[in-house]
């Protein structure tokens, strides 16, 4: 999305242009500018991007087994436990899981951070698509707002004239007091649209986590590009870009493994440990000539209650496979709807706008400068006049209005994509 205002000089007037004749593309913030400066400051992407490196975090420590455990024994002390012991035992107890689990555990944990960065990636573009419908929606206020004025301007022409003809006795009063009706009720329109226009860039500082009323210098030089790219292919590129899906994906290959790590709960962990003894009484130790001794342990855990835990493990596994399956398939149906909607609708706003242009505000132009001429040859009533001055306006307001929804297709699409349209 990258276009010039061509078509908003084209029904607006050239107000701009005098106002800031000697203005550079340089000192104003395009949509991609805009987006950037969103990515780096916003709060929200910021944190989704902490919760990336989080998970990154929690792969490797898988691979380790569990802390070792230390044991210190002071045994039969005739006095205090402190002294004077009859024997003292030193061990040390290594627990570990069968042999793979680890492994499986690590590339959830991997899985888990590739899904936290897929989450990341969707709250930039959420944001990307945020900050471009505020641009745009900006641009467009300000478009609306500059045809008001130049409305305004002929309004209050039109009510000079009608005041003119009046004072002649040509015309009745009705004239006078429709144009000045028009007159107040436009000033009363305008005041709404420089509100909006201020609420426009109070919601676009927000996404930049700016003062709402922080001045921003906006490049208004926009162009509309005609969708090109058959719907086909928007939709594959979807299914291979869009986060969600990745997401799904990765949480069915994650359910996976789960199972397996479920079935394996049947195969037995197991302890290791070792143990060293100093007897320092030798009729307590085993053989009177030796008073020291080495033991070692081998311990597994036998899984005799599967019948209510092991197996609900599984059966619980499998069903949460089957819904991680049922997920990706519905969001996949889901994303090609989304976007052959999305594509159409741009598309109809588009063509909508073009026939605008093209067609619909010459023609409400060339009305206005006719009704002009019969109404000062006393040909037509100042109602007459007036309702061709309005649909001059509203043929603009209406072009303006379709180029904006084309724009918030278009935005939307890209946003259901995952990705910038291919251009």
């Amino acid at each position: 999305m990258r276009a010039t205002l061509w078509f908003l000089i084209a029904v607006a007037t050239t107000v701009v242009t005098a106002a800031c004749p000697t203005a550079r593309a340089d000192q104003a913030l395009d949509a991609r500018q805009l987006v950037e400066i969103a990515v780096e400051m916003n709060p929200q992407v910021k944190s989704m991007r902490a919760q990336w490196l989080a998970a990154i975090h929690s792969i490797k420590q898988n691979y380790a087994p569990a802390d070792p455990i230390f044991s210190y024994f002071n045994i039969d002390s005739p006095q205090n436990p402190f002294a004077g012991a009859t024997e003292q035992s030193f061990a040390a107890f290594q627990s570990f899981q069968f042999p793979g689990e680890a492994i499986l555990q690590a590339d959830q944990a991997r899985r888990n951070a590739e899904i936290a960065q897929l989450a990341y990636e969707a709250t930039v573009r959420d944001l990307r698509a945020q900050v471009e419908t505020a641009y745009y929606q900006t641009v467009l206020d300000d478009a609306l707002w500059q045809v008001g004025a130049q409305l305004l301007t002929n309004l209050a022409q039109a009510m000079k004239v009608a005041q003119v003809a009046y004072s002649a006795n040509q015309v009745t009063q009705t004239d006078f007091i429709t144009a000045e009706f028009n007159l107040t009720n436009q000033r009363l329109a305008q005041d709404q649209l420089r509100s909006g226009r201020a609420n426009d860039r109070a919601n676009l500082n927000q996404l930049l986590y700016r003062e709402p009323d922080a001045p921003l210098n906006l490049d208004e030089t926009l162009k509309p590009v005609a969708l090109e790219t058959p719907v086909d292919q928007l939709i594959d590129r979807a299914a291979r870009l869009r986060q969600e899906i990745l997401e799904t994906a990765l949480t069915e290959k994650n359910n996976a493994t789960a199972l397996t790590l479920a079935k394996m709960e049947y195969l037995p962990n197991y302890t290791v440990g070792y143990e060293f003894d100093h007897f320092t009484v030798a009729s307590a130790a085993p053989i009177a000539t030796a008073l020291q001794d080495h033991s070692i342990f081998f311990s597994v855990n036998v899984p005799i209650f599967f019948w209510i835990k092991q197996r609900e493990d599984v059966t619980r596994a499998n069903y949460d496979l089957e819904a991680a399956r049922d997920n990706t398939l519905g969001i996949r149906n889901q994303t090609a709807a989304m976007v052959t909607t999305l594509y159409r609708t741009a598309q109809t706003s588009y063509r909508s706008a073009m026939v605008e242009r093209d067609t619909l505000i010459p023609l409400a132009r060339q009305n206005f400068r006719v009704a002009l001429v019969a109404y000062q040859g006393g040909k037509i009533d100042f109602v007459t006049l007036s309702a061709a001055l309005q649909s001059a306006f509203n043929a603009r307001v209406a072009y303006l209005q379709s180029i904006n929804q084309f724009l918030a297709a278009e935005v939307a699409l890209e946003q259901a994509i995952g990705a910038p349209l291919p251009r």
